[in-house]
């Protein structure tokens, strides 16, 4: 049996919320989706940081909420990476750091 997925979004309180499925159904393709909507999110932050830091002359506003943004975007590509992490372990494959 594969393990507990453990899904993109946490439940009420932010813990943590787990998908036991092998993969291939419906919720799991959906939460496949979400992760792969928060990863292009955080991508168009880098963008957005990088266009930031070459303006001259951001506003305190845009100071105060690109990290604010980039925050919650780290935050959810770790969520992601432990989730992916454990089902590449438990499948076997090598994974730095395990």
């Amino acid at each position: 049996m594969a393990p507990a997925r453990l899904l993109p979004r946490g439940g009420p309180e932010g813990k943590p919320c787990h998908l036991l499925t092998d993969g291939s159904g419906r919720l799991s393709r959906l939460a496949g989706i979400v992760e792969d909507v928060q990863l292009g999110m955080a991508e168009d932050l880098l963008d957005h940081a990088a266009d930031l830091l070459a303006d001259r002359r951001p506003t305190p506003d845009q100071l105060r909420f690109l990290p604010a943004r980039m925050s919650e975007a780290l935050a959810d590509v770790h969520r992601i990476a432990e989730s992916r992490g454990a089902r590449l372990s438990a499948a076997g494959a090598y994974v730095p750091g395990s």
